[in-house]
């Protein structure tokens, strides 16, 4: 088992219990070492937040540890847990880590709150997002055009899955107050809640998705793993997955910050030259969960989602706007400077 900061276990019969999650939580943060998610304490420390190490959205996070490119640029990196995106950004607003790993939409967010936050390396052009439908619900859900009326999962509620689902619902006629968003988090327990019928239908990345098919236990809806997925479901690319920052950390620490890019970058490249075996090979064996032929197709299936340099692809920022203000009155009402939002300062200078 993987050692998190705070692991957060949904358990779902029906509703979804906050004691039962707090519980799971505390018995779930006892150990990392397996995952190799702490540094070898050599270097300059730093302490990144991950929305979920073991999602393949994410999947540079601890692929850079395992290549040792850290280590090669002289940090000691500490990487660290939590089943959402939304729980990532407020460890790093809350000074907890220096840096989190989920979606670049949480920068547009958080600038409408007043907090500075910008993405230095964009991992993806993409969300990698998938809306699945359960097995039972499948003849009666075919396009979220029939979201109305249902129980929709996601990681959790604020989450850029909650984000992503309001905009389709909102896209396809159905307001935000006419279906039920549930955080289910993602694996065992989006899996459990999808099979029990807790949840109608949800947005789930990699490996779950390919946990889903492989049961049966539901089908895909909504594929957003790819930039043709992107450009189809949301009218452009949408960069996701991504290391950000406060900015006026970066400001104070460029030489850190410069590293850190260095390190991802080369990792973006290392995986545009390596098949998804190769990749899979090199991740914790216990984030296979058993199937390591699975696990690779997941990393095949979500591939195309990841930038090969860490920039920031163009009208990306555009088209995340667009999702957000159509559902998000904060930003809706909001000026939003998007070249605050992120930086191509490192990732150029690492090319």
């Amino acid at each position: 088992m993987r050692k998190t900061a705070r692991y957060a276990s949904l358990a779902v019969s029906g509703l979804l219990a906050l004691s039962s999650l707090t519980a799971c939580a505390n018995d779930a943060a006892s150990s990392t070492s397996a995952a190799g998610g702490k540094g070898d304490g050599k270097g300059t420390k730093v302490k990144i937040m991950v929305g979920g190490l073991d999602k393949v959205i994410y999947l540079p996070a601890m692929l850079t540890q395992r290549l040792g490119y850290f280590g090669a640029e002289g940090l000691d990196v500490e990487l660290l847990s939590e089943p959402a995106g939304v729980q990532a950004e407020t460890a790093l607003v809350s000074g907890q880590v220096q840096g989190a790993v989920g979606f670049y939409d949480h920068t547009l967010d958080l600038q409408t709150k007043g907090k500075e936050v910008e993405s230095v390396v964009q991992f993806s052009h993409a969300p990698g997002e998938v809306e699945v439908v359960s097995s039972k619900s499948a003849g009666d859900v075919t396009s979220p055009k029939d979201f109305k009326g249902r129980k929709l999962g996601v990681t959790g509620l604020g989450s850029s899955t909650d984000f992503l689902t309001k905009y389709l619902a909102v896209k396809n006629g159905v307001n935000v107050s006419e279906f039920t968003p549930v955080a289910v988090g993602a694996g065992p327990t989006f899996i459990a809640a999808l099979q029990q019928g807790s949840i109608d239908a949800g947005m789930t990345t990699d490996p779950t998705v390919a946990t889903i098919l492989d049961k049966k236990a539901g089908k895909i809806l909504l594929d957003m793993r790819t930039p043709e997925g992107s450009q189809e479901a949301l009218g452009g690319p949408y960069p996701s997955s991504s290391l950000y920052m406060q900015t006026e950390w970066v400001n104070s620490h460029k030489d850190t910050v410069q590293k850190l890019a260095n390190a991802f970058v080369k990792t973006l490249k290392w995986m545009s030259t390596h098949s998804a075996a190769d990749i899979a090979a090199k991740m914790p064996a216990d984030y296979s969960q058993g199937d390591k032929a699975l696990y690779a197709d997941a990393i095949k299936s979500t591939l195309p989602m990841f930038t090969k340099d860490g920039v920031m692809p163009a009208n990306g920022p555009e088209t995340v706007e667009k999702v957000l203000k159509a559902f998000n009155p904060n930003i809706k009402n909001a000026k939003v400077d998007l070249k605050k939002t992120y930086t191509t300062e490192f990732v150029e200078a690492a090319k």
